[in-house]
């Protein structure tokens, strides 16, 4: 035991990846700005101006005490089968706690939180990078047969896809969905056949197509984002205010934190649209500067990744960096009216302490792979 610690804490001999840091950094104080600007109309309700800044400060601060030890430990560690079975099973059970009435706690009609006492946490967050881990390292074996689609790369979405049929319950469409994307990522860059993925992407578009069709809800869901203004009153209520404030910031915004549509107009102007509130309050200007800010970071992420000579921590850092560029695309499409209107956040930029302290603990172990890559 004493022999393998010693092992695990290995010292690095190169710096962090440096675009890697600056970028993450830079998103992270970004993040935190434009929550303020988001969030401070809390006040004239009673509350306090800062209380979703501190409550995302305090998953910083949580977050940073996860990076310390994600980064001193050696990635290899990770690949151990204890470790992957371990986190695997833990995400596993709680999406299936999450889904029994009376454990998962029901908001707004989705049943995607578990409690554990004060605290409110989406098992999904831990699920999609126990997801990753998993899939570096079934992928980093000698025998994957991964160019081989029936006993080879079927079985490498058996447990992606028991996470998606499990999130997809909640339901949480965005979130399973973006399992699924980023694990054809992975077996793409592990070296499967364009063919394989093909077929199995079709069998992906049907499923998702019949499941969309299979509600009433889903289906009004699904025709309002083409025309939000004509379902104003109900289904493209959200996504309407949305583009409205858009409209408002032109080419420059209204200035920070200047924005009208968070008062009283736009839903959850927080978490899940925050990106409305970078367009009216920063206009298309501030839009891009943020979108290249995240696609500098998945840049450097997938450097990493590249520059990796171990399989492990080259799929490892690019199912990271994947997981998070899928997230900000999938974001910024709701938000804008490219996709159906679905609850996932942005990034470093949305509230919640759960999710940004697992989001910073998966980018050390990129950062991780980084400062690594010379003793390989």
């Amino acid at each position: 035991m004493k022999l393998a610690l010693r092992n695990i804490a290995t010292d690095a001999k190169r710096p962090v990846d440096k675009g890697l840091l600056i970028t993450f950094v830079t998103l992270l104080l970004t993040g935190l700005v434009v929550l303020y600007a988001a969030s401070y109309y809390n006040a004239q309700d009673g509350g306090s101006s800062l209380a979703d800044v501190y409550s995302q400060l305090l998953g910083i601060a949580v977050g940073a005490a996860g990076m310390a030890v994600m980064i001193r430990i050696d990635y290899r560690w990770l690949a151990k089968p204890q470790v992957c079975a371990a986190l695997l099973l833990a995400s596993l059970v709680m999406l299936v706690l999450v889904a029994i009435p009376g454990i998962g706690r029901m908001l707004n009609g989705s049943r995607r939180w578990l409690r554990l006492g004060p605290v409110s946490f989406q098992p999904s967050e831990m699920a999609k990078y126990a997801m990753i881990l998993y899939m570096a390292r079934a992928l980093s074996r000698k025998n994957s047969k991964i160019e081989r689609l029936i006993v080879g790369l079927a079985p490498m979405f058996v447990v992606p896809g028991t996470m998606f049929f499990l999130i997809l319950l909640q339901p949480n469409l965005s979130t399973a969905g973006s399992i699924l994307i980023v694990a054809a990522v992975m077996v793409m860059m592990a070296g499967a056949r364009w063919l394989h993925l093909g077929a199995i992407g079709a069998a992906g578009v049907a499923l998702g197509t019949f499941y969309a069709l299979s509600e009433d809800y889903r289906r009004a869901r699904l025709f309002s984002f083409t025309h939000p203004f004509d379902f104003l009153t109900n289904e493209g209520y959200q996504l309407s205010q949305s583009l409205l404030a858009f409209g408002s910031g032109g080419l420059f915004g209204m200035g920070l934190g200047k924005g009208r549509q968070k008062y009283a107009f736009l839903p959850y102007p927080e978490s899940d649209f925050i990106f409305a509130v970078v367009g009216e309050d920063l206009g298309l200007i501030g839009c891009v500067g943020v979108l290249t800010l995240f696609l500098a970071f998945v840049f450097f992420g997938m450097r990493v990744a590249i520059r990796c000579s171990d399989r492990f921590g080259s799929l490892l850092a690019a199912g990271i960096t994947s997981m998070i560029g899928v997230q900000v695309v999938l974001n910024v499409a709701v938000v804008i009216g490219v996709m159906p209107t679905t609850g996932l956040p942005l990034p470093f930029f949305s509230a919640g302490g759960t999710s940004i302290s697992i989001v910073m603990c998966a980018v050390a172990v990129v950062m991780n792979i980084s400062m690594r890559m010379e003793q390989l």
